[in-house]
């Protein structure tokens, strides 16, 4: 019987063993596949909060809006509104506070910008301006409180930066400078006869 001491270590037979061997296959593949894997599954829960984010934005604006389209806002009947009691009018501060209370914690109300603007009695005349600059600056001159009167067409849009992480291999999806995307809500109406 021949002694296995007797069989020379060469390279070649090691090559053939290595080859033979599967046993840590599994590991390298996956070591390949998982990079890309991770990034992709980020990225889809990632896209899957903006767009909730955005849904939960455009909730608000309604809800709010509708303070404004029922004269409640005008009138001073929202508690939430006034500071010193009931009949005094939303102001700008105290609309953005109303909102604020309606605000889950998965945003940040120092960060959400509240744009009320009247029209006259068409929607003709709407004129929307965007608040992205061409360096792609979110640009906050310009927001307005005015409520407008019985009758009067009315725009509340509401802006929100939000923050993105994924944002490496060629996934991008980002508006504003800073990795962050520009949430916008708008709700349009005419202010009923109160």
């Amino acid at each position: 019987m021949p002694s296995p001491a007797s069989k020379r270590f060469t390279f070649r037979t090691a090559l053939r063993r290595f080859r033979r061997n599967g046993r840590g296959s599994a590991a390298v593949e996956f070591a390949l596949v998982a990079p890309m894997f991770f990034a992709l599954l980020f990225a889809i829960i990632e896209t899957a909060l903006m767009f909730f984010a955005s849904q939960v934005l455009e909730t608000i604006t309604q809800n709010s809006a509708r303070v404004v389209l029922t004269g409640q806002a005008q009138s001073g009947s929202v508690a939430a509104c006034a500071v010193s009691g009931v009949g005094t009018p939303c102001t700008q501060g105290t609309f953005k506070a109303f909102v604020c209370t309606q605000i889950p914690a998965l945003f940040d109300c120092n960060s959400l910008y509240v744009d009320v603007q009247s029209y006259s009695n068409s929607f003709a005349s709407v004129t929307l301006s965007s608040h992205i600059d061409a360096s792609n600056n979110f640009v906050a001159t310009g927001m307005q409180y005015n409520p407008g009167s019985a009758g009067q067409v009315v725009v509340v849009r509401m802006y929100y930066q939000w923050p993105l992480f994924v944002t490496g291999l060629g996934y991008n999806i980002a508006n504003l400078n800073g990795n962050k995307r520009l949430l916008v809500a708008t709700a349009a109406f005419q202010n009923e006869p109160y």
